[in-house]
């Protein structure tokens, strides 16, 4: 039996998901589309239920891929119950989409999240009358600690199918009532149910909430955050953790076993190189997937997962909504952007949220050109370290100063306008352990199972490569580029034909590089600016192309390549001269 998950964006519904279903959770794309889907085990009552996350929507008239998703799920006939996440502040807005719900005729469970936040601004629901005047089930939770979720486990089973409400016509899928009407209706509940009192007086939370915001405080915090998160994921796990994974654990254990092993049984040359020769499977691809990325990747996602829980990415909507005016964007674009650390094609996909053409336009140029994906960032993290907090700062500085300039130009090139911005902000909460947790783990399943197959395809391309030839002939093209413009050896050729596969992968072949000194500190500054600037991963180029159109993906990659190596050129013959001829200690 399934149990739907539905709601508005960020109301908290992954939240409720991962409380519901603890472990057993697979994400992939509903048939025929790119919409992401989360589903998973539950066990309510003695029985197991599947739990089906689905996109956040307004409506369920279908007005975009996520609506006509979300319809086509509760379409089927084996749904024991619809969940519908709401967020308490919002009652009005939630509640359009809950009449919608009532005319499917499936048992339905109103949860109300976010009840603690509603209590805090005044806002008190009289859940009984609520539940009464809806014919359906009613929960209040707080979903980041935890509370209401027994009660809405209790609620499920309870929950029987919804009739419309008096006044609203049993119309089918394809016939929705007016909006005036529903809003009539809305406003006739919310002046029976719904109780406005004097707001608690604000707390510590709220108080450094507001420091965040504003742009006399909230850029040193944002710089604090940037430093720790150089200490815990540039120092911590790339020097110390990827230390002990390489030397120790695949140095002096795995790799040598492994080796020995293939030395034993498997004595042909061939086989040998193709498993642990320069271009091998496990000496490279797997080895750079575990010993070198992974440790850098869970700091970052367990980095990550604290900012998120502890409600402070949507202040960065509002603290860069002015930088975001500047290349016609607003605020809301930080949101694809924050994604794009995570994962580039994902954000290219979410920058959906976006309302106008031009935006999503925009925001698709910045992801493929400056913004690295989480185990890239690490590699590029891992490499800084070897410099000072100054360099990392020089290297931030230099990426922010190119989307600036970048997206300046674009945006008055690409024709439309810019949406209004509007951003609700949720509180300032500690950071629940639990939460993090699940969401590092979901997110290092996901890199187990997207990015490490590709790396071993990386690898094998690479390896055929070499053997056939290709490899020295692209090294032998790009060689004015590479060796003569940029300064660089030919053996980086080899990191950016692969980081087209993968731009970590690539990252990782120039830190390889690195640690055996075959890059100096000029070379190593100048490889992560290209790297950043690089076309992006072959992943990310489909989807733009699926998203924005073949020509649009086309100019946009084919700008970035050449953009990425003339940047990266200025930018080493300026740190020649400024280091070399004047002395001046720049990194």
């Amino acid at each position: 039996m399934n149990i739907v998950l539905v709601g508005n964006a960020n109301v908290g519904k992954s939240v409720i998901f991962n409380a519901l279903t603890k472990s057993y959770v697979t994400v992939s794309n509903y048939p025929g589309t790119t919409v992401d889907i989360s589903k998973g085990i539950a066990r309510i009552n003695t029985e197991d239920y599947t739990i089906c996350d689905t996109p956040g929507i307004n409506s369920l008239i279908i007005h975009s891929e996520d609506e006509k998703v979300t319809r086509d799920i509760l379409s089927k006939s084996d749904i024991a119950c619809v969940i519908q996440v709401a967020d308490s502040k919002n009652l009005k807005r939630s509640l359009v989409l809950t009449l919608e719900l009532l005319e499917l005729g499936l048992p339905l469970v109103l949860d109300l999240n976010m009840s603690d936040e509603a209590k805090e601004r005044g806002i008190n629901i009289d859940l009984k009358k609520l539940s009464q005047k809806l014919g359906i089930e009613i929960v209040e939770t707080v979903a980041v600690t935890g509370e209401g979720i027994s009660k809405l486990k209790d609620a499920i089973p309870k929950a029987k199918n919804t009739q419309p409400l008096k006044g609203l016509s049993a119309a089918g899928t394809d016939e929705i009532i007016s909006l005036r009407k529903k809003n009539q209706i809305i406003e006739e509940l919310l002046r029976d149910v719904l109780r406005i009192s004097k707001p608690k007086a604000k707390s510590a939370s709220e108080f450094i909430g507001s420091l965040t915001v504003k742009p006399i405080s909230g850029i040193p915090i944002l710089i604090a955050a940037l430093f720790v998160m150089y200490l815990f994921v540039g120092r911590l796990a790339a020097v110390r953790g990827v230390d002990f994974f390489e030397h120790t654990l695949f140095g002096v254990y795995i790799n040598p076993f492994l080796n020995s092993f293939i030395e034993k049984f498997i004595p042909v040359p061939f086989v040998k190189e193709f498993l642990m020769g320069e271009y091998g499977l496990i000496s490279m691809a797997v080895t750079y997937a575990f010993a070198i990325i992974f440790p850098i990747v869970t700091a970052f996602f367990l980095f990550f997962g604290i900012l998120e829980d502890s409600g402070y990415l949507p202040r960065l909507s509002v603290l860069s909504d002015r930088v975001f005016r500047v290349i016609g964007l607003n605020g809301r674009a930080i949101l694809p952007m924050v994604l794009g650390l995570g994962c580039g094609t994902m954000a290219t996909l979410t920058s959906r949220i976006l309302e106008t053409k031009k935006e999503r336009i925009l925001v698709s140029i910045i992801l493929t050109l400056a913004i690295p994906c989480s185990a890239q960032l690490g590699v590029i993290m891992a490499m800084l370290s070897e410099f000072s907090f100054k360099a990392f700062l020089l290297w931030f500085s230099t990426i922010l100063l190119v989307i600036i300039v970048i997206g300046f130009l674009a945006s008055r090139l690409v024709p439309g306008r810019r949406s209004p911005f509007i951003q609700e902000l949720p509180p300032m909460r500690f950071p629940q352990i639990g939460n993090i947790i699940v969401k590092t783990a979901a997110r290092l399943k996901w890199y187990l199972k997207e990015a490490v197959p590709l790396f071993v395809l990386g690898t094998f391309v690479l390896f055929v490569s070499e053997k056939i030839g290709l490899l020295g002939l692209i090294e032998r093209a790009l060689s004015p580029l590479i060796v003569a413009w940029l300064h660089l050896p030919k053996e980086t050729t080899a990191a950016f034909i692969i980081g087209f596969l993968r731009r970590d992968y690539g990252a990782a072949g120039l830190y390889q590089l690195a640690r055996i000194g075959a890059l100096d500190k000029i070379q190593i500054f100048v490889s992560l600016i290209v790297i950043t600037l690089f076309v992006p991963c072959i992943a990310q180029f489909f989807v733009t192309v699926k998203e924005r159109g073949l020509k649009v993906a086309l100019i946009i990659a084919g700008f970035v390549f050449l953009f990425a190596f003339f940047a990266g050129g200025l930018i080493d013959h300026l740190l020649r001269y400024l280091i070399l001829v004047k002395g001046i200690a720049v990194l």
